[in-house]
């Protein structure tokens, strides 16, 4: 045995001496992002288990190195630490590179509480995770009123739009991972379907201050961010589950993250939300129940200089409408009006009948990229967007069950654009998107299509860029081209095409005389250009001032293009106009920020004056075959919009603070010499927080938020005549309602209930006092009071 083992050894040494670990390796650090040395990085050399450095030109040598595999980890300050794996044969050099520019590791790693704004002289406010798991349980633009300047315009309680310095609609643009939303967003009563749980972190930038995403954002941009990626091996999740009184609702919302050390993730999250009748303090909402399902996946796999990626979103929101809201006819409108409760209050139910919405939205989208080293950033992208929406009116016989609108929206979208960010001193952004739209009205409905069947063709390019002129000036500048083309097939009535005079400027686009009816083929071509410039003055480390011109540029959508007839959801005929042109806004910007260690303050001042500004207002009445109805006309006109938006928080000592939002517009149609339609009053929120970090800890939050009659409004009144009554009424739908105040109360436990994961149990209550009021912004006013008092319980655990 002796004999064995002094054969075994002699082998070994003479192995050790036929490796010959007398290489050298000679290596070279420099930073990915710039191509600079990377002095006084720490080399750990795995295989002898010792340590050395790297020099001022960040070279380092490593003696007598065996032929084979070297493993070496290196780390710098401000770098991401990576292992190399080095083939040696014989005398070896490498060139190896670390990323200096730790800020742009933000995607991949998780950092604590900081967050990334997306621009740099744009008005922007965010929207944290903790903020939005408050609203686990209601809508997008529920969650936004809490930044200054953001409101909503509502249809009911279910349908939420955001609202931004008094614009909505088509002048937002709402982008979900990365993908601008493509949901029929042209109508009031069209909410964005998306669902909020689905976010990490939201960025609200006020005008068209992101080229990037857009020409068109003339009120601004609403970008929901995933929750960021963790990139080591680790499993983790939440679960949130929420009842409320008010409709007797309930939510149920998970998700479930999965990532390994090589790159690899996946999430999935899953939620179910339902809601009965909801009350106002003195009688239910008959028929205002609504059932919301939504299901993401996100995979991929992503290191620093390259990865890919694929996401699947599927809503589903089924949206009872007010049953009151359902007008026969002028009479039924004036007796809404007139009456101080519903003409329909029933008991509660779960049921959702006619009118109601059924709106599906599917999301798909792949995406690439790869970093060059000392150049930049390649993004490609693809995403395809279908949306399905049903509207059904009451109606009887055979047509009970049968939509009376059926819309199918499918999106293409194409995508890339290179962030040129080596230099420190300046960033550089190009980008092109291509976009193919289909829309199709089916005319199995039975009822006359509102919206026509058409394509549309969008191609945009842009560049940005980003000086850094030094340590307290920074400016920034961009330039965005874009091409809609929108190819449409629609009917109009003879009637209605000689009324509105297009028989004579649109004569060439008949394609086929129905003799009643006359089919056309609408072709029009936008040519849109944008800008934007701003500059950020530092005036020390505690505060700055932000100045901001933004050139946006919107083409008018379908909706305001060829509306033509009875929207029954919303029990008017609406029309649109031919003749409408791109609206031009310049809109100039300026804020104010001052943080210290006990206040936070940021006073927004912007002015926009919009050339052709397009708006829908009632204009008068028309007789059909069911009666009576208003109707509302798009029109063009020279606007400006101007106001200031002042928020701040100030920490009284370590357990109570105080904070203020007060925003406040004026919107004036310059041509007609009068005020907007659908403008936010002035409103002023206050509140005031107590925080006990030692029981739990206790958070507890009392709100007052006061909204003041809008005085300025213009007066589209109108008299019809009721052949019934055989009189003549003044129809008023314009007169704003009275102002009023709300108390709310927030509050929330945590309970660590292992070193890995803990409980969130929140009490809040919206309305304490029961108030009887109606907003100004929402289209239900006139039928019935907004909600009564509201207890809302959330569990939430992580783990």
């Amino acid at each position: 045995m002796k004999h064995i083992l002094r054969v075994m050894a002699l082998l070994l040494i003479a192995i050790c001496d036929a490796q010959q670990c007398n290489q050298t390796f000679l290596g070279e650090l420099t930073d990915f992002h710039d191509g600079t040395p990377i002095p006084g990085a720490t080399v750990y050399i795995i295989n002898f288990d010792r340590y050395t450095t790297s020099d001022e030109n960040g070279k380092f040598k490593i003696n007598n190195v065996c032929n084979g595999i070297l493993r070496l980890r290196i780390s710098h300050v401000a770098c991401e630490t990576k292992t190399f794996k080095i083939d040696i044969k014989g005398d070896t050099f490498k060139a190896l590179t670390l990323e200096h520019h730790i800020e742009t590791l933000s995607e991949v790693s998780i950092t604590g509480q900081k967050i990334l704004k997306t621009t740099t002289t744009a008005q922007e406010s965010l929207l944290k995770e903790e903020m939005l798991q408050q609203y686990s349980a209601l809508q997008l633009g529920d969650a936004l009123k809490e930044i200054a300047g953001v409101s909503s315009i509502n249809t009911g309680n279910a349908i939420v739009k955001p609202m931004i310095n008094g614009m909505h609609s088509s002048r937002l643009l709402i982008l979900s991972n990365n993908v601008r939303l493509q949901d029929q967003e042209w109508g009031i009563e069209h909410a964005p379907n998306v669902d909020i749980n689905a976010a990490g972190q939201i960025s609200v930038i006020k005008g068209s201050g992101t080229l990037a995403y857009g020409g068109d954002a003339i009120g601004g941009v609403i970008i929901m961010k995933p929750k960021p990626l963790i990139l080591t091996d680790t499993l983790y999740g939440q679960t949130i589950i929420s009842g409320q009184t008010n409709g007797y609702g309930y939510s149920v919302n998970s998700r479930l993250n999965k990532s390994f050390d090589s790159g690899w993730y996946v999430n999935a999250l899953g939620t179910f939300k339902k809601n009965g009748d909801f009350r106002a303090p003195d009688y239910y909402l008959t028929n205002t129940g609504n059932q919301s399902k939504a299901f993401t996946l996100q995979t991929g796999k992503r290191s620093f200089e390259t990865g890919f990626e694929v996401y699947y979103s599927y809503l589903n929101n089924d949206i009872g409408i007010l049953r009151s809201s359902h007008i026969g006819n002028i009479a039924d409108l004036v007796d809404a009006i007139n009456a101080q409760e519903p003409i329909i209050t029933e008991d509660f139910s779960y049921d959702i009948n006619s009118p109601r919405q059924d709106v599906t939205h599917h999301l798909l989208k792949a995406s690439y990229f790869k970093r060059f080293r000392a150049l930049g950033k390649l993004n490609l992208q693809y995403d395809y967007q279908n949306n399905q929406r049903f509207e059904f009116d009451i109606r009887v016989g055979d047509d009970r069950d049968k939509p009376a609108l059926d819309l199918n929206l499918q999106t293409h979208t194409a995508m890339a654009d290179l962030s040129i960010d080596a230099n420190d001193d300046y960033e550089l952004q190009v980008g092109v998107l291509g976009r193919y739209q289909n829309n199709f009205a089916n005319p199995d409905t039975g009822v006359r299509r509102l919206i026509p069947d058409y394509d549309k063709y969008d191609f945009g390019a842009y560049i940005t860029s980003e000086w850094q002129l030094d340590n307290h000036w920074l400016f920034d500048a961009g330039f965005r081209y874009e091409f809609t083309r929108i190819d449409a097939k629609k009917f109009y009535l003879e009637s209605r095409w000689e009324e509105r005079g297009y028989d004579e400027t649109f004569g060439d686009i008949v394609i086929e005389d129905l003799g009643t009816q006359l089919l056309t083929n609408p072709v029009f071509n936008y040519n849109n250009f944008s800008a934007s410039a701003g500059v950020r003055h530092s005036i020390n480390s505690k505060s700055q001032w932000l100045f901001n011109y933004a050139l946006a540029t919107r083409a008018p959508n379908v909706s305001e293009l060829f509306s033509d007839g009875l929207h029954h959801s919303a029990a008017r005929i609406e029309l649109g106009d031919l003749n409408l042109v791109s609206e031009v806004s310049h809109r100039f910007a300026a804020t104010y920020q001052l943080t210290t260690s006990d206040l936070d303050l940021n006073i927004e001042g912007f002015y926009n004056r919009i050339n052709n500004f397009i708006y829908l207002e009632p204009t008068g009445v028309e007789q059909t075959i069911r009666g009576a109805f208003p109707v509302w006309e798009y029109n063009q006109a020279l606007a400006n919009f101007y106001g200031f938006d002042f928020s701040f928080n100030y920490q009284i000592n370590e357990a109570l603070s105080v904070n203020n939002k007060t925003s406040y517009i004026l919107a004036n149609d310059l041509d007609n010499d009068r005020p907007i339609i659908d403008i936010p009053p002035l409103n002023i929120y206050n509140a005031i927080n107590y925080q006990n970090d030692n029981w739990k800890p206790l958070k507890i939050t009392l709100e007052h938020e006061w909204f003041f009659r809008q005085n300025r409004f213009p007066d589209n009144n109108f008299e019809t005549y009721i052949a019934s009554r055989d009189e003549t009424v003044l129809v008023d739908i314009s007169t704003p309602p009275p102002a009023y105040g709300l108390f709310n109360l927030k509050s929330d436990l945590k309970f660590n209930t292992s070193k890995r994961s803990h409980l969130t149990l929140a009490l809040n209550v919206n309305n304490i006092f029961n108030t009887n009021y109606r907003s100004y912004l929402n289209r239900l006013r006139f039928f019935a009071d907004d909600l009564g008092r509201n207890v809302m319980l959330q569990l939430q655990y992580n783990y």
